[in-house]
């Protein structure tokens, strides 16, 4: 069933947390809310989930209201899972007793051996305790638990952000995956925008208690709606330019336009991702002084000042080996692939 959700707003005391969100998560498929810590995502999952209520707006599940004025279905009959950042895994009861908490006993045991094999947990867990298992099995069984009752919704409160980076994308993958398996509808929250990026089907930005963007992945990243956007979703150059019909003038020489953001201005800055910059001997695009290499690993970050006026700082991740041909100091060619994205010089990052 679709997830709706429409002009919900939000207040803890005089503190608005939340104004008129409104957003359709479709059936089956995966949306990741993505926004800095304190914009409001957390408590817009509890809305959903029927912890809190909302101050105004509806949430409706298919044809079920959730939550409207005057009425809010209870938590417990929503029909939706939660899966918070720790877990919240019982620390006395069982793999097994965890999982199985709150299924009716007639066929019980093999649910929770259903759910098991849906997430990939070895069958020889079943008798462990949470303190025995990883950070990585613990996220999964938490994850079993909420699908066990077979819900409509699972919503995913930063379940990966307490795992370190390689755990964390071992984890993700295997829960992606289990999700998939079972086609359950899931809202994920995350402040890292790569997770929200592979994460499924649908992005939303979330900003200062606000959704200012929302759409597939390809598009929340590729056409941002702000330069602010575009910095969340990943680094960004962002450049003063000069805009010549479909091209802009710069400091990485002349870039064709990709989208249009700028909504008409007459001063322009033109926002390109550093993966689209590359280095060269050719100095006619565009042109950079080496002001330092660092090694991490295969890879390589150069650090460069642009020639010209004014002169912009970026850094590019290259192969180590082709690093090792620079110097400091030394003057390279610069070029953008791809185009740029324009948006109003006035157009501020917090």
């Amino acid at each position: 069933m679709k997830l709706h959700i429409s002009g919900v707003s939000k207040s803890f005391g005089p503190t608005p947390v939340l104004t008129d969100i409104g957003f359709d998560v479709a059936q089956g498929s995966r949306t990741a809310i993505v926004g800095p810590s304190g914009c409001g995502k957390t408590t817009l999952l509890r809305l959903i989930a029927g912890f809190v209520e909302p101050d105004s707006g509806e949430i409706s599940l298919g044809d079920r209201v959730l939550a409207a004025p005057g009425r809010s279905v209870p938590a417990h009959r929503r029909g939706i899972g939660y899966v918070a950042q720790d877990g919240a895994l019982f620390p006395h009861l069982s793999v097994a007793a965890n999982i199985g908490f709150g299924l009716p006993r007639a066929g019980r045991t093999e649910r929770i051996v259903e759910v098991m094999k849906l997430t990939s947990l070895d069958a020889a867990l079943v008798s462990r305790y949470p303190h025995q298992l990883s950070g990585g099995q613990q996220q999964r069984v938490a994850l079993a638990r909420a699908l066990a009752p077979r819900p409509e919704v699972v919503l995913l409160d930063e379940p990966f952000s307490a795992l370190d980076t390689g755990l964390r994308e071992q984890t993700r993958a295997a829960v992606i995956t289990a999700l998939e398996r079972s086609g359950t509808t899931t809202v994920l929250v995350t402040h890292d925008q790569e997770e929200a990026l592979s994460f499924g089907d649908g992005v939303a930005v979330m900003m200062r208690g606000s959704l200012p963007q929302s759409g597939s992945p390809e598009s929340v990243f590729g056409n941002p709606g702000t330069a602010e956007i575009a910095a969340l979703m990943g680094s960004i150059v962002l450049l003063p330019a000069v805009r010549f019909g479909n091209e802009i003038d710069s400091a990485l020489g002349r870039i064709s336009v990709r989208h249009d953001r700028s909504a008409g201005a007459e001063s322009v800055s033109a926002m390109v991702r550093p993966s689209q910059v590359s280095l060269s001997v050719d100095l006619t695009h565009g042109s950079a002084l080496v002001t330092g290499v660092r090694y991490i690993g295969p890879t390589a970050v150069v650090s460069l000042r642009t020639l010209g006026d004014p002169p912009i700082a970026l850094s590019l991740a290259i192969p180590a080996l082709q690093a090792q041909s620079l110097a400091v100091g030394a003057v390279v060619g610069l070029k953008v692939d791809g185009g740029a994205v324009l948006y109003s010089a006035s157009a501020t990052i917090h």
